[in-house]
């Protein structure tokens, strides 16, 4: 039984959107270009909601701070890949 902990649709909730079915049957270089495009939004969102922290718009840096996380579980959940056993593999993706 898997602990409700390492479910991945709990630990990244675009796994339960019934849209995502449609990305994975894209092909692989448009996959890959969504995921490069959300990579990039989450960096940018990211920096945003620093300056915004810093300059003490705390209501701005949240906002950036949920576009980031966002585009990094559309980004993580593009980048996995399936196991020999069916499983979803968090693949190499390079984020946190």
């Amino acid at each position: 039984m898997v602990d409700r902990a390492n479910r991945a649709d709990l630990r990244n909730p675009i796994l339960a959107l019934p849209s995502f079915g449609a990305v994975q049957k894209l092909d692989a270089p448009s996959q890959q270009a969504l995921r490069a495009l959300m990579l990039d939004l989450a960096a940018d969102a990211r920096a945003k909601a620093d300056k915004s922290w810093r300059t003490h718009k705390a209501p701005m840096a949240v906002y950036w701070k949920a576009v980031s996380v966002y585009a990094g579980h559309i980004a993580k959940a593009i980048g996995r890949e399936r196991s020999a056993h069916g499983n979803i593999d968090g693949g190499q993706h390079g984020l946190r």
